[in-house]
């Protein structure tokens, strides 16, 4: 069990939260608005707490709570403090009977079937569907009858009949008119508070000064601010974040693609782009910039310049964004973060060092680590050849993933492709045999394979014939298999000679139907 302290609240400290339910993978949503929490706290030199609103037992998952931490790591939200709603039950129990005592709460009898009877009553007639106030008069007698049969109840708040008005950091002055709420059910039982009760006694307990949150819990605002007048407790500022939505401004759901932290991380975006991106989701700084590190976004952050319009997710600019920060990457760093996509897609597997007497070959190679083995020709590939293979690409690939089925070429045995693709424009089949033939034999006399090398030695063929494409389109399927693809000569270069030549001789043969 964590352990859940409580500082001391100093005079006028900024304290934020972000209090998500555990019942599914965490939402770029909810990370976005763990985010801008984050940012005012640690712009303000305040805190920032994580709490886990765990007290619905029958949806909060273990691996939802241990996602949601994991992927605040991996994003680098760290948390000054740490709770569990379902660790401070007793404290819940407490306040629930204090307000029964004051008679602020009551118990209610009421079956599902009653409840549901009324509101269709309710909606048939034009009336907002609130409680009808049947249990608010029990008498005490009553009540300990039922109690004593067992019989099920919930506990609700006596809501006064009032207007209450508050100022929304983002949105402005708001009301509310309480006689459309009611009595609203404030927990299932002792031991079971529901969200707006415990939300109440969390904020107030851990001293939050800024509940900083979407705009779809404006409506939950007012049932905290009667809950906080009844009990005592001071009024944090609230500031309700716009709602993030798809291209077609609908509500982001998985149907427009990834929509959970975790989706994302696999499809091999970057923590800094994400983070980068989330920031510009509902929040601008006021200038024509756009790329952002943490420490930068923790000075130039301000609610002041929160909009209230809906953020429309744009994959397109998270894609430019992550492409930055992939170009940014040393290679090094960046091999370290394409291998798991190679090796997942079965292009490579990572080989150990065999006990027993390694021959010399092995030795050598176990001196540059982590190794490779490619696994379709069991081809031993040092992590040098990688970094070359990577970097070819590092200016071209929007996200991780990509890598898998732009560099596949550089792992297979044979390609596969259709003999048209290796025709530029108007070529005909015998003319892209032809330019094949006459590179082949070019590249075989060509004893130091460098790019340079290769460059040099086909200008003069290619100044001779004007239309570079009749040679580069040609070269670049038949090495690659593909349309579009790194230079061909940097990847010849690559590839070596020995590989260049031999795809080359194969790509002749499809060319001539054999």
């Amino acid at each position: 069990m964590e352990k859940t302290e409580l500082k001391l609240k100093k005079a006028g400290e900024v304290r934020t939260r972000f209090a998500p339910s555990p019942t599914g993978f965490l939402h770029i949503g909810g990370a976005r608005t763990a985010l801008f929490n984050y940012l005012w706290a640690k712009k303000q030199k305040g805190v920032f707490i994580l709490r886990i609103e765990n007290t619905d037992k029958k949806r909060s998952k273990g691996k939802f709570e241990s996602d949601i931490k994991e992927s605040f790591k991996w994003l680098g939200i760290e948390w000054d403090e740490f709770y569990k709603q379902s660790e401070r039950l007793k404290i819940y129990e407490n306040y629930l009977k204090k307000l029964l005592k004051e008679d602020k709460a009551y118990f209610c009898f009421c079956t599902e079937e009653e409840l549901e009877a009324h509101r269709q009553y309710q909606l048939s007639i034009g009336k907002p569907p609130i409680y009808s106030g049947k249990c608010a008069t029990l008498s005490k007698t009553t009540i300990k009858k039922y109690l004593k049969e067992e019989k099920n109840f919930v506990i609700r708040f006596r809501s006064p009949t009032k207007k209450i008005v508050f100022n929304d950091l983002v949105r402005g002055k708001i009301e509310f008119d309480t006689s459309l709420i009611g009595d609203f059910v404030i927990a299932k039982d002792f031991y079971w508070p529901l969200y707006n009760f415990a939300a109440t006694i969390d904020d107030f307990d851990t001293k939050i000064s800024h509940v900083i949150r979407g705009e779809e819990h404006i409506s939950n605002t007012p049932k905290q601010l009667l809950l906080q007048d009844a009990l005592g407790f001071p009024h944090p500022k609230y500031a309700h974040l716009p709602l993030i939505l798809a291209p077609d401004r609908s509500k982001l759901s998985k149907r427009h693609g990834a929509v959970s932290v975790r989706d994302f991380r696999k499809a091999g975006y970057l923590s800094e782009a994400l983070i980068n991106y989330m920031a510009f989701l509902g929040w601008n700084p006021g200038t024509e910039r756009e790329i952002y590190s943490m420490p930068s976004l923790i000075k130039d952050f301000s609610l002041e310049r929160v909009q209230k319009g809906g953020a429309i997710f744009s994959i397109k600019k998270l894609d430019w964004i992550n492409g930055f920060y992939i170009r940014q990457k040393p290679i090094e760093k960046l091999t370290e973060l394409c291998i798991p996509y190679l090796i997942k897609s079965g292009l490579i597997e990572r080989i150990k060092k065999k006990s027993g007497n390694p021959s010399p070959e092995e030795l050598k190679l176990f001196e540059e680590k982590p190794q490779f083995k490619i696994k379709e020709t069991r081809e031993l590939l040092k992590m040098q050849k990688l970094m070359e293979i990577i970097a070819l690409y590092q200016t071209r690939i929007k996200k991780l993933s990509d890598i898998v089925k732009d560099c596949d070429f550089f792992f297979k045995e044979r390609l596969s492709y259709k003999k048209g693709l290796l025709r530029w424009e108007k070529m005909k089949d015998e003319e892209a045999y032809d330019s094949l033939d006459k590179i082949e034999k070019i590249f075989s006399k060509i004893e130091i394979w460098k790019r340079e090398n290769l460059q040099e030695n086909l200008t003069k063929e290619l100044e001779r014939v004007g239309d570079k494409g009749t040679f580069l389109w040609p070269l670049r399927v038949a090495l690659t298999g593909k349309e579009g693809s790194a230079g061909p000569l940097e990847i010849a270069e690559v590839l070596g000679k020995e590989k260049t030549l031999k795809r080359i001789r194969e790509a002749k043969k499809l060319a001539l139907g054999k």
